[in-house]
């Protein structure tokens, strides 16, 4: 994950963009990455650590219509949360992750369901929803901060 952190910064700082995340399942692990290396400051401008749905509503904007119609792992919620960091923080570009790290799931949302949003100026907010099924909590944690990574780098291109 570390050589991929590193490639988000290299990629961002060329661009002079600034990055912010949003994070729930992940509990920062996406910015723990980030900040591992030396002088990610000049393009980490930080993370948003939204575990409930309260914080997600008081710190990103997330509706209470939206968590009620969708629950807090959907695409839709994903996005809100994507948006709220982006728009919150005024950088170029943010990324959310809200997922069922486990163990449990369910009747709608299986063990392993990971949804991602990325947010960037001046464009529609994407999304995605991984099913990366029952590896184990840390596993499941540690492949959506990855994934999360590499959905950054794939936006830059």
């Amino acid at each position: 994950m570390q050589k991929t952190a590193q490639s988000v910064l290299n990629i961002l700082r060329a661009k002079g963009w600034k990055l912010a995340t949003a994070e729930s399942c992940t509990g920062g692990m996406i910015s723990s990455a980030l900040v591992e290396i030396a002088g990610s400051s000049d393009v980490f401008d930080r993370g948003f650590v939204t575990y409930s749905n309260q914080a997600k509503i008081d710190m990103l904007g997330v509706s209470t219509r939206t968590l009620r119609a969708h629950g807090a792992v959907s695409t839709e919620t994903a996005a809100e949360m994507a948006t709220g960091a982006l728009q919150n923080a005024k950088t170029d570009i943010a990324v959310s992750v809200t997922g069922v790290a486990g163990p449990g799931a369910s009747a709608t949302k299986p063990e392993g369901r990971v949804c991602f949003g990325l947010a960037q100026k001046g464009k529609d907010v994407k999304t995605f929803q991984m099913d990366f099924g029952t590896l184990g909590r840390t596993n499941v944690r540690q492949e959506s901060a990855q994934f999360a990574l590499n959905m950054i780098l794939d936006a830059t291109k």
